[in-house]
């Protein structure tokens, strides 16, 4: 069997374990991508790499299961590049071994250690930033720390969507990291305790919530501020956004706490050069801009400037503890939550 039939087997089984419809990719001069990210977010960077490249794009948009899906298709697979969100995927690929090397020298040239892989398996791509949305009427403070919110003045005014959320637990984990096992229980139990109903939702709901008066501050990411003041469809949320202004916690101490959108080339990449290309495009200052300005996340160049409503929030100091000890921790934050009931809201 050829190599060409073999991939149309794995994808026609593909196709059977995950129910998704499959694009017809070709193995010469292109590079195929499986994305987490919408399509929105994505195509603009696509149609300018293949521009400058000449490699055509072609884009398997799923939601979920992707990681599954190339275990599932193994070396029959015709994925080169992966884009997915948060630590834990690309470490859990990692992990799964469904990574190869990126060897493009650009990784070490632009991308800080903390925010990449040690053995080069993967890479962050963009920044995302765990913040306060703070009550413009109701709270006067213009700097806080994670610390801040676990006193008595902020009991029944914090809202968050679940602790067992990717980004809450990537918050909680890199506390642990930080502090250790025992001190961010301490923390976390108070933050608890501080809720203003059970955690539920999702982060732009705890921004709603603002404007309706149930909590004073949630915890939320950046990009929902720019996300909800430019949503047309939905021209509501352009008025919980309103009614909120962010701080960056720890910003003047040891940083705020971040995530990622990132990357890795597959193992069985077909079309490995191709694939370097890529990486090494979607971190150009080219690219970093495009991200910066479609979805209002921070570069991880650090050259690279954030779009100009991201820098009206104030300025990003991440916390430097590195990705992969922060994802080291996981599954720490999330047993700390179970335990805690977290979930179940205030308990005192």
């Amino acid at each position: 069997m050829t190599k060409t039939a073999r991939l149309a087997v794995a994808l026609m089984s593909s196709v059977v374990l995950t129910g998704l419809s499959v694009p017809a990719f070709a193995q010469s001069g292109e590079v195929n991508i499986y994305s987490y990210r919408e399509q929105s977010l994505l195509q603009p960077l696509l149609d300018r790499f293949s521009q400058e490249t000449g490699i055509k794009a072609n884009v398997l948009y799923a939601g979920d299961g992707l990681l599954d899906r190339v275990a599932a298709e193994g070396e029959l697979s015709p994925a080169d590049v992966v884009l997915t969100v948060d630590i834990g995927n690309l470490v859990g690929a990692e992990e799964q071994g469904l990574t190869q090397e990126i060897t493009t020298p650009v990784l070490d040239e632009r991308v800080p250690q903390a925010f990449r892989d040690d053995n080069d398996n993967w890479t962050a791509l963009s920044l995302r930033a765990r913040v306060f949305y703070v009550s413009r009427d109701r709270v006067d403070a213009t700097a806080l720390s994670y610390d801040d919110i676990t006193k008595p003045e902020w009991k029944g005014r914090i809202c968050t969507r679940p602790g067992d959320h990717a980004y809450n637990i990537g918050l909680i984990a890199q506390r642990i990291a930080e502090h250790g096992l025992d001190e961010t229980r301490t923390w976390l139990t108070a933050v608890r305790d501080n809720l203003a109903y059970p955690p539920t939702g999702g982060d732009r709901e705890g921004v709603k919530n603002i404007l309706a008066g149930t909590c004073d501050l949630s915890i939320t990411n950046t990009y929902y501020m720019g996300a909800m003041l430019n949503n047309e469809a939905e021209p509501e949320q352009k008025d919980w956004a309103a009614s909120a202004r962010i701080i960056y916690p720890d910003a003047d101490g040891e940083g705020t706490q971040v995530n990622v959108a990132g990357g890795f080339i597959a193992k069985h990449a077909p079309n490995v050069e191709n694939a370097n290309a890529l990486i090494a495009f979607l971190l150009s200052d080219e690219a970093q801009s495009i991200y910066a300005d479609t979805n209002y996340e921070f570069p991880v160049v650090p050259s690279v400037a954030p779009a100009e409503l991201t820098l009206s929030w104030g300025a990003l100091n991440p916390v430097d503890t590195p990705l992969v000890d922060v994802a080291a921790h996981r599954a720490e934050a999330a047993a700390l939550v179970d335990e805690l009931k977290f979930n179940e809201g205030a308990q005192n």
